[in-house]
């Protein structure tokens, strides 16, 4: 056979590698159909012996590859490059956010053959079949895809439906274990001893015009009912004596009905948990709610509160009904009934002018300090303002006016300074000045000092302690300006900062 197809997941993590949810649900899709291997990058010393390995033998036609921004590209496209280098019959195709948001740079790359831009469960097999038909002429009726026509254009087909997700293949996780030992992806981390990730729902009913999911789905949201989930879950518990899981939803609490009942299915099974989602919709769930769920296992909630300032969270087409007194109610809400909530901000927006820019920054410093006032439990997670601003909205209209653009060629992508813009540590931006970017950076740091996030469960005890005593003076007088002392304390202990490395895990 020649028509083998190789699925690649790109680095990650160095450390922390989760379950490659991304290339099982292509794997789904073609079960049964075409012949595969999986290759992780994660857990492999040499990824692209590996791939060579397999396409040494012959019978390997397709490439196909999951390319999130940040560290992926570090082996996306060297690897992608080189497959077609030395194996030049070798047919590529792309996925993820990253294929989807920066398309075209990708898809003019001479190496770069195909991209399933959003869920790939109709269109990849549709493609694999077209393609192995050698019937061309069928590409354009074939949603979800983007491809470069002979003469240079880009072509982008229509966008799928959302398909019922409890209709689609159960995952092949039996495949995948004959590659990579499924136990290798259960880690210990602060939810728990054996932390299992899993992806019950696909897209967002929102539009924030800040955000990457945004252009893929478009507003949409289609989830897997609470029993299907629970069944997945359930099989792990069993089978790999999983005590924890991390929900990977864009955002797991859109449906209370969904979120409620299967809380009552999974109360009783011993498991922590979880979940991304957002500030206004939560805050609808009652007292009630909000305690079942903690009694069966929700843990922390990540919330992307964004910004305190009300006028920003307008900029930001946060839509709903999320207010900056929104996020100080919720925050005391979740205080007394013990759930986490993990707060994300996203300082250095764009303004008219640079007191502007610095204006802001503060109001969200005295902000974030308020939370920590209000529930002291609260974790914030701080991020870096970096562009992904949906195309034709005001903040696109206003980042292309202050001089921001992303590189032209995909190679460009590979620079150190681009893959920390996509962690949103380097902005990158022509509105921040070094010295705003210090501000938030140092106050960051101090902030750490002195509330140590508690997903990093190496840090406590005497250590948490002396990271409070020395980081307090600093914290209580607003003197952040080089926090020497703290960076030593953190480099020492290897801090782990969750919004770059996620939870730390063993």
């Amino acid at each position: 056979m020649k028509n083998k197809v190789l699925i690649f997941n790109p680095r990650s993590a160095n450390q922390k590698h989760r379950i490659p949810n991304s290339i099982l649900q292509v794997g789904a899709a073609i079960y049964g159909s075409y012949d595969f291997a999986f290759v992780d990058g994660n857990l492999e010393e040499d990824p692209w012996q590996k791939i060579a390995s397999y396409f040494k033998t012959g019978e390997y036609k397709y490439f196909c590859s999951t390319v999130m921004p940040g560290p992926q590209l570090r082996q996306a496209i060297p690897f992608t490059r080189k497959i077609k280098e030395e194996f030049p019959d070798t047919i590529t195709i792309w996925g993820g956010y990253f294929a989807s948001n920066q398309y075209k740079v990708s898809i003019e790359a001479p190496y770069v053959d195909y991209i399933v831009n959003g869920p790939g469960d109709v269109t990849f097999p549709k493609l694999l079949d077209t393609l192995e038909s050698g019937d061309l002429d069928k590409l354009p009726t074939i949603d979800n895809l983007i491809y470069l026509e002979e003469n240079g254009t880009i072509t982008r087909t229509k966008k799928e439906k959302l398909l019922d997700q409890d209709t689609l293949p159960q995952l092949p996780y039996t495949h995948l274990n004959s590659f990579y030992g499924l136990e290798n992806y259960l880690s210990r981390t602060f939810l728990g001893s054996k932390t299992f990730s899993y992806h019950s729902s696909l897209g967002c009913p929102f539009t924030c015009s800040f955000c990457a999911v945004v252009p893929i789905y478009e507003g949409r949201w289609k989830a897997k009912s609470a029993q299907t989930v629970y069944n997945d879950v359930k099989y792990f518990k069993d089978n790999y004596n999983i005590d924890a899981i991390e929900f990977h939803d864009n955002n797991f609490f859109t449906s209370r009905k969904r979120v409620v009942e299967f809380s009552k299915l999974i109360k009783d099974d011993g498991i922590t948990w979880w979940g991304e989602g957002r500030i206004d919709t939560i805050n609808k769930y009652s007292d009630e709610d909000l305690l079942l769920m903690r009694e069966a296992g929700c843990k922390m909630i990540f919330l992307g509160a964004e910004t305190g300032n009300d006028e920003i969270l307008k900029q930001m087409n946060k839509g709903g009904t999320q207010t900056g007194q929104g996020i100080k109610d919720f925050a005391a809400r979740l205080y007394p009934i013990g759930i986490i909530p993990e707060f994300s901000f996203v300082l250095g927006m764009p303004a008219d002018t640079p007191e502007q820019v610095m204006a802001q920054i503060e109001w969200d410093i005295n902000f974030i300090k308020e939370i920590k006032e209000i529930n002291p439990d609260a974790e914030i997670i701080i991020y870096l303002y970096s562009p992904v601003a949906t195309e034709g909205s005001e903040l696109y209209e206003q980042i292309q006016k202050a001089g921001f653009s992303f590189p032209k060629k995909l190679d460009d992508w590979l620079d150190p300074a681009w893959e920390n813009f996509d962690l949103r540590k380097n902005p990158l931006t022509p509105w921040l000045t070094p010295k705003m970017v210090d501000r938030i950076m140092n106050f960051e740091t101090v902030l750490n000092g002195y509330y140590p996030t508690a997903s990093d469960f190496r840090i406590k005890g005497a250590k948490k302690k002396l990271l409070r005593t020395v980081s307090k003076i600093r914290y209580k007088t607003g003197v952040y300006k080089y926090p020497y002392e703290i960076k030593a304390l953190h480099k020492i202990w290897k801090y782990r900062q969750p919004e770059e490395q996620g939870f730390y895990s063993e």
